[in-house]
């Protein structure tokens, strides 16, 4: 018999940044914790052009402005801005924004593929 977590609650100030391709990531739910996607606190800064091939992504723009680069687009970023990238679509976010990203499925992190 499996037993699956209740809830879950993390407060970013609570967990250890590390540095990762966008910037500083804080894993608030991680692929350990079971549950049908991740979420990161990531402190944008010289993010890394990359895609992943398994994992979808929503980035939430809490701080900043700033642009993302999505295949051969560029759009504009602002608190408040939701921006959905599918799986293959490469992408990086430029200036110094504060996200929430939420990663589907789990996993996100063995599905990094830089490209610079």
């Amino acid at each position: 018999m499996s037993t699956q977590t209740k809830y879950l609650r993390r407060d970013p100030a609570d967990v250890e940044p590390w540095p990762e391709t966008c910037g500083e990531i804080r894993c608030l739910v991680e692929e350990k914790d079971g549950a049908a996607a991740e979420v990161h606190h990531v402190k944008i800064d010289n993010a890394k052009l990359h895609y992943h091939q398994r994992t979808d992504e929503f980035y939430y723009i809490i701080d900043g402005t700033g642009t993302m680069v999505l295949d051969d687009e560029q759009i504009e970023l602002h608190a408040g801005v939701v921006v959905y990238v599918p799986r293959g679509v490469k992408h990086k976010a430029i200036g110094e924004l504060t996200v929430l990203t939420v990663c589907i499925p789990r996993g996100v992190l063995d599905d990094v593929h830089e490209l610079e």
